[in-house]
């Protein structure tokens, strides 16, 4: 294991359990009763927030793997 490994645990965690909870927000939206105009923004917007989640999540892998340990050093 390289030296980087055990820093990228925390990130990809927490990336999951976000993940899962959005996933489960997307669910709720389509079960419940709701309009469709509502149960469409809601899922747009959580796909939206998915797709948010996983650039953070590969940017903090670039970050980790470059050697850039705190986001501070960039200012």
């Amino acid at each position: 294991m390289k030296k980087h490994n055990g820093k990228l645990i925390a990130p990809i965690v927490i990336a999951v359990i976000c993940l899962l909870y959005l996933a489960g927000f997307i669910v709720a939206c389509i079960v419940m009763e709701m309009p469709l105009f509502v149960k469409i923004l809601g899922g747009l917007i959580t796909v939206a927030l998915v797709g948010v989640v996983i650039y953070v999540l590969i940017e903090r892998i670039k970050e980790i793997r470059s050697g850039i340990e705190d986001d501070l050093g960039k200012y």
